[in-house]
């Protein structure tokens, strides 16, 4: 791999103070943490709100959904729930908080130093893969607050984006570790590894031996899909026995793309759920989401990044052959190039002056939404509202 291929795929350079020089690192470093910080506080200042104003649990806030079966997984293991439904996760996560349990430590507690360890280690990687843009779009991203609570995404991110990122520097041992790591947690490993592969077979200058030496690195993270394949047949005597959990128990059995917009399209239209008004604001987000994942697919095809037009190609189309449209708002935070591609267009100059004064309104009106979209999904989140 050349070194132009280890550089960033776009980092902001700062400009040097007068009479003196910057460092590069520093600079993003800071900006970064001062981010992580920031978003970090917004979203526990919402909980806090939400205990002083409706007299919410904070403890129940952040165990709203997925946490309640990660805790139960993590506490009777795959068999805790006689509908079998536990089978539908990656082992990773419980894995940790149980062996914390075991020591004394509350499941929640636990979910948030780990959401708050991994989230900074996952920015930390979008600034070597993107800028420090790329991180601070990342961390202030609307479905931020699943970052920050007993959920995958946090532990996923920093393995996967660190997998990507070792995988640049053509350390290929420490990157096939990472995605195995990262296939532990969530199927989307088993498409980490398939974009990586792709990785591998559009690198310029590389010898066919090199290639394969690459890919023989990653039947590591494909051993841990096959081991857990296996132990879930070991207790059901399927070999399907997770994407049977999946489609009984989230209605995620294989549909034709265009029967999956046509059974969404009821669920965002007004009036639908009454019982539930905002399931219908979560759903048309679902298909905007979607949107968004074909545009960044077409941004990257465009620049020819391959590699990375695939992983977010693929989960597009994965979610596209589902029952519906679900669960791809909190997708966005899995896809890093979407987030280069965000720092790249934030960071652009036009020429014109009065292009720059419409293209910096822009960019604070994108901000603000996002900032003002996160502080809403917490909300959601921590008063128990579905929040995809």
């Amino acid at each position: 791999m050349t070194a132009e291929a280890t550089k960033p795929l776009h980092a902001v350079e700062p400009k040097p103070r007068a009479g003196g020089r910057l460092d590069h690192s520093q600079w993003s470093g800071r900006l970064v943490v001062q981010a992580w910080v920031l978003s970090r506080g917004l979203i526990a200042l919402v909980a806090l709100l939400l205990a002083v104003v409706k007299g919410l649990d904070v403890v129940n806030q952040v165990s709203n959904w997925d946490v309640q079966h990660f805790a139960r997984l993590a506490t009777g293991g795959y068999l805790a729930e006689p509908n079998g439904q536990l089978m539908a996760f990656f082992p990773g996560l419980p894995a940790i908080l149980g062996s914390f349990a075991r020591l004394g430590v509350p499941i929640w507690l636990t979910g948030l130093v780990l959401a708050a360890i991994c989230s900074a280690l996952a920015a930390a990687a979008l600034v070597r893969l993107g800028g420090p843009w790329a991180a601070i779009g990342w961390l202030f991203a609307p479905t931020a607050v699943f970052t920050t609570v007993p959920y995958t995404e946090s532990l996923f991110c920093a393995a996967a984006f660190w997998a990507w990122e070792r995988a640049r520097a053509d350390k290929w041992a420490a990157a096939a570790v990472l995605a195995a790591a990262a296939c532990t947690v969530r199927v989307s490993g088993l498409f980490l590894v398939g974009a990586l592969v792709v990785m591998i077979l559009t690198t310029r200058g590389v010898s066919w031996l090199t290639r394969l030496k690459r890919a023989a690195w990653l039947l590591v993270p494909v051993a841990v899909l096959v081991v857990f394949a296996t132990y879930l047949w070991t207790l059901t005597g399927s070999w399907t026995a997770w994407y049977h959990a999946q489609s009984t128990g989230w209605v995620r059995q294989l549909t034709w793309p265009w029967q999956s917009l046509l059974n969404t399209i009821p669920a965002i239209l007004p009036g639908a759920y009454a019982d539930h008004p905002w399931w219908a604001v979560v759903f048309r987000a679902e298909v905007a989401s979607m949107l968004l994942g074909v545009v960044v697919t077409v941004y990257c095809l465009v620049r020819r990044r391959w590699a990375e037009a695939s992983w977010v190609g693929v989960q597009v189309l994965a979610f596209s052959l589902s029952y519906w449209f679900f669960s791809v708002n909190r997708a966005i935070l899995l896809w890093f190039p979407l987030w280069i591609m965000l720092a790249e267009w934030g960071t652009w100059r036009p020429r014109a002056a009065v292009a720059r004064v419409v293209h910096r309104g822009l960019v604070v009106l994108v901000g603000a939404f996002m900032v003002g979209s996160m502080l809403f999904w917490s909300w959601l989140f921590f008063t128990g509202h579905w929040a995809s």
